[in-house]
Parts: C-alpha cells; structure tokens; sequence
C-alpha cells in the first residue's frame, strides 16, 4: 500500500511527520510512505533514525509548502511546486492509493476540488469527517469544514456517505443518521434544515433518519452519524477539542492535589486517566477523512505530532484497501441528491 504524506504539512513540520511515518511503516510493513516535500529537510529528519525502513519511504521532492495562514485558492495558484498539490497528483496518476496530510485544510480540500475527476460519481462536494465520542461509542460528524455553504444536496449526501464510512471503517451496524438543528421539533431550523430533512424523509435512508439533533444530545449517541454544513461543524470539532483539553487540564490540577492522600493507588487512578484522555484525543484517529473522492485522504490536525501521524497513515491504508468509494457511488445513485459534480 502506497500512500503520499505530505511531510512539510503542520505546525511542527517536518520532524514529527517524519517520525510518525517512521513509525508506521516500522509497525505496518504493507505501507510504503512517500514523502513528499523538501527533500534535504526530510533526509534529515530520516538520518535520524538508522533504523528507519528506509526501502519504504521513498521521497517526492517538492520545491514550495503552503503554509497554514495563506489563502489556499491564491496560494495553490502561486505555488504550483507545493507539497500538497503534488500529494494529490501522486493520487490522481495512481502511484499512491491515499493522501495524509496535517498542512493547510482549506487547501488540501481546494485541491481536490481543482481536479473533478477525484470525485466519485454523483458526488457534489466532498465532505470532511471527524469521529466524536459517545455513549454509545464513536460517531461520525460531516461536514467538519470542507463546505461552508452548502446545499440540501450536499448535507443528504454527507449523510450517505458518513454512514457506509461508520458502518465499513468503524464497524457500527446501520447507524442511525440525524440533521444537527436548533431543536429537536420537526419545524425548527431555517431553509437548509427543513429541505435536507425532506430529502433523507423521501430516500432509501428514510429508515435510518432519526430527524433533528441537538448539539446537546450528540453525545447520547442516539445518532451514530450527524450532518451539518462545514462552518458550523468546524465550530462544533473545535470547542469539542478545546472542552476536552480544559476538562482533563482541570482534572489534572485536581489530581496533583489528591494523588498524595490517595496512596499506592494513586499511580493507578493517574493511570486511568491519561488512558481516558487518550481515548478522546484527536491523535487516536489521525485526523478526518475526505469522504467523496477516489481513493482516500486523510486530513490531520495542524498540531499533529508522531502518534496522530502513525495512526492517520494507518486509517488511511484502511479506507483505501476497503470498498468505501463503490458503495458510496452506489447508494447515492439510489437516492435523491445526485447532482453533476460543479468545478
């Protein structure tokens, strides 16, 4: 399995996506990494480690990197030799089967958006999934910040394919969809809401629509996949990332305070802890997909270290090995919401 991990990608590029691609491919010995990027700055990072699979993580050089505050539009059309843009050709010509990256979001999605031809069929506007906790275990959010102005369209599609990607990578048996919304009432929301609403209620996944979700009950879990345009959803990702960094660095200042008095089992509940936290951090699965397109992408967080790496390239080899695209294509060409795919 081929995958292009655009290396100069991040906050902290290159030496933490190097590290992590070291890791990978040591633990996964299917993976060939390609590197794609500057190649003295990653022949550096790769000379330190002397036991890194070198024979599988060739590099792909590339001249320019997009940075995390450019306009992606305008820097895609400025910096035609970027990392990106070259991760994503690698793709289109077949020499890799997926796409990592934890480098500017707005253009990793622009430059999918640029070549039509990485849409599956009847697919408008790929959208960007993130997994969320629940009680009743994990959940899918889409769209998380690909598409800020969406159409009913779209949000039906998003729900097609956040389900068969629940149901496919996560394992969850016919999960249950729901419309993020203002109110759980069948009236409530504005123009978008009310027409994707319609749509899921005249549509093969009729069956699985539970209606209208409150940002509230998303952690019920009694949705396995929630749909929302990308502005809002992008909102949502990030105070739920920012509410799990808070409540755990409370727990944290109260813990320094107990673990005294509690002994020998002190080391155990810290233990516990950090497991809990682990469980709920954005590195447990890399990053989102870019559901939609051929192939598989994988998009990191911009402060993505060695371990959110490892398991994005992971993710991704498995999105790619599976049947994610035909199923997708095939349920949506079931279904209302098919549309030609606008440049």
């Amino acid at each position: 399995m081929r995958i292009a991990l655009d290396a100069m990608g991040g906050d902290h590029a290159p030496a933490p996506i190097v590290a992590g691609a070291i890791e990978a491919a040591r633990t996964h010995e299917h993976l060939h990494v390609v590197l794609v990027g500057d190649r003295e700055r990653i022949e550096h990072e790769l000379s330190k480690d002397a036991e890194a699979p070198r024979d599988r993580m060739p590099i792909e050089h590339a001249s320019q990197t997009i940075g995390m505050d450019e306009k992606p539009v305008e820097a895609l059309r400025k910096k035609r030799d970027n990392s990106i843009s070259r991760c994503w050709n690698l793709m289109a010509t077949g020499e890799v089967k997926a796409v990592v990256s934890a480098g500017n979001t707005g253009a990793m999605v622009a430059s999918a958006l640029f070549n039509a031809k990485m849409f599956l069929p009847g697919v408008r506007r790929p959208g960007i999934a993130a997994i969320f906790p629940s009680h009743q275990g994990p959940i899918v959010i889409c769209d998380v910040g690909a598409n800020m102005a969406p159409k009913p369209e779209d949000l039906y599609q998003y729900g097609v394919m956040g389900a068969i990607y629940a149901e496919t990578i996560l394992g969850i048996p016919e999960p249950k969809i729901g419309l993020l919304n203002v109110g759980a009432e069948e009236d409530k929301g504005n123009d978008l809401t009310k027409a994707t609403r319609a749509l899921f209620l005249n549509s093969p996944m009729a069956s699985r629509f539970v209606g209208n979700v409150e940002g509230r009950d998303i952690y019920e879990g009694n949705a396995r996949v929630v749909v929302c345009e990308g502005f809002v959803g992008n909102v949502l990702l990030k105070a739920g990332e920012g509410a799990v960094e808070f409540l755990f660095s409370e727990l944290k200042q109260e813990m320094s305070n107990l673990l005294p008095m509690l002994g020998s089992t002190g080391g155990a509940v810290a233990a516990g802890l950090k497991d809990l936290k682990a469980r709920y951090e954005y590195q447990e699965f890399g990053g989102g997909p870019l559901l939609g397109i051929r192939g598989a992408c994988i998009i990191s967080h911009g402060s993505s270290r060695e371990r959110a790496i490892k398991n994005a390239l992971r993710v991704a080899s498995v999105m790619a090995d599976d049947k994610l695209g035909a199923r997708i294509t095939e349920q949506l060409a079931a279904g209302p919401g098919v549309a030609t795919t606008e440049a």
